[in-house]
């Protein structure tokens, strides 16, 4: 079973401000709350996630390397994460609007392990509303 799941933020803030966050393979990993820690490679940009799921059959974190696969500044960016549980793909589209961005979020989550896809089901939203505050705490200042 493959989770997808598409969510759509708007922020009263300018795209290259969405773009420099998410844009960033550390900050994206530190909005994510499985993420126990993580590795940025700065030459590559590449990004090692240790992630810890609550499921039985993992009993330790996995470790997901990730890679962006497409990056069009300050419009769009796309990223995979492989490791032996899962693979997730990432993608994330600014489009600039009257009052600011928006920001337009597809995840796929293909488990490769019983239980995976079960936690990004109940979970993936949960994950995504902390991404999004992440993001509007960087990028939104208060009036």
């Amino acid at each position: 079973m493959t989770v997808r799941v598409r969510r759509v933020f708007e922020f009263e803030a300018s795209p290259e401000a969405v773009w420099d966050f998410i844009a960033d393979p550390g900050k994206r990993a530190e909005a994510i709350s499985v993420v126990e820690r993580y590795e940025v490679d700065e030459s590559t940009g590449s990004a090692t996630w240790h992630v810890k799921l609550p499921i039985p059959l993992i009993s330790s974190t996995a470790r997901v390397e990730t890679e962006d696969v497409t990056r069009d500044p300050p419009k769009h960016v796309k990223f995979v994460g492989k490791s032996s549980v899962l693979r997730v793909t990432g993608e994330h589209t600014i489009e600039p609007t009257a009052m600011g961005a928006r920001l337009v979020n597809e995840f796929v989550v293909d488990g490769r392990v019983p239980g995976v896809e079960g936690f990004f089901k109940r979970n993936l939203d949960t994950e995504l509303g902390n991404l999004q505050r992440e993001l509007r705490q960087s990028v939104e200042t208060d009036p």
